[in-house]
This record gives structure tokens, sequence and C-alpha cells, in this order.
């Protein structure tokens, strides 16, 4: 079900863009898939049997005017750049990042996410294949260590819909 509606992204964004409102200009990529609504330590899904390959992360969100479609987000990207930053240097410095996400996130909280990378199939229906998301939220998840946190710059084409501020869980 969740990649049949991943399906329907490019349709949207071209009804977004006939309607007159802001889309972004980049080659459109697979939306964030829905987060789950538990607290984070319940949402985790199960481990898969073998972990190379796999990643769970979780993220905060920031986007401005015009990255999110159907989102009315008023700040502009500067200020999304500046908030990025100041919540990454929060997030290394020991705030909670549940907290962090909840109170600050364009997604849905708690914003975890498990992928399976490029030519790793996924290990059940919570997992998405890397490819499906958006290129930069990848490349800094697989790049971090367990408990480490980076951020995805915005990008128009690996990371159109904003800053992601991600943590790696596992």
């Amino acid at each position: 079900m969740k990649l049949r509606l991943l399906a329907l992204f490019p349709l949207a964004v071209a009804l977004l863009a006939g309607c007159g409102d802001t889309a972004p200009t980049a080659t459109p990529v697979a939306a964030l898939p829905p987060a789950p609504t538990a607290t984070a330590a319940a949402a985790l899904p199960p481990a898969p049997a073998s972990t190379a390959g796999h990643i769970t992360v979780q993220h905060i969100l920031i986007g401005f005017v015009g990255t999110i479609p159907g989102k009315k987000i008023t700040r502009t990207q500067e200020e999304a750049r500046t908030l990025a930053y100041a919540l990454l240097a929060k997030a290394k410095g020991g705030a909670d990042f549940d907290q962090l996400v909840i109170a600050n996130t364009d997604d849905a909280p708690p914003g975890i996410y498990s992928l399976a990378d490029l030519g790793v199939p996924p290990s059940g229906p919570n997992e998405y294949p890397r490819d499906q998301m958006v290129p930069a939220f990848g490349n800094v998840g697989f790049a971090l260590k367990v408990g480490e946190i980076g951020i995805a710059d915005y990008d128009p084409t690996t990371s159109p819909y904003g800053y992601h501020i991600i943590k790696r869980l596992r």
C-alpha cells in the first residue's frame, strides 16, 4: 500500500504545478513515506537477521516555502538553513532527539525509517529500498555510525524537501 502511494507522488507534483502552487523544480523523487506514529522506542521495527546493508534512522525535516507539496511553510530558505544547523548543534550537544523531532519536524513524528541499501532486499514491509527515498537521506544515513547525527543540506536534486537532520539508530 505504501509503495503504491509513493508511485502517486509524481502525479501529485504535476497536479500542484498545474494549480499554480509552487512545486519543486527538480526532477521529482519519491517523498518520504509516512512515518510511524508511535514513540521512537516502540516504533523501531524488528532488526533484520543480517544488519549488513540495513539501517534505521530518525530525522527532523526542515522545509521552506515551496519545498513540501501540500504543506504551508512560511520560512525562507535561509531561515530553514539557520534552524536546521541550530537543531544539529543542539542534537550533537546532547539534546533529546525525540523532543527535537516532535517540536520541529515538517514530517510526521517520530520520523523513523528503516532502509535497505542499494542491491539489498528490504527485510520486511516496514523497510524501504534506499532508491525510493531522496538520495541525500540514504547518503547521510548510511555514512553515519550508530548514535551519530548528521545533516543532509537542501539540494534541488538530492534533498528537494529541505534540510534533514539525521540520527542513525541502528
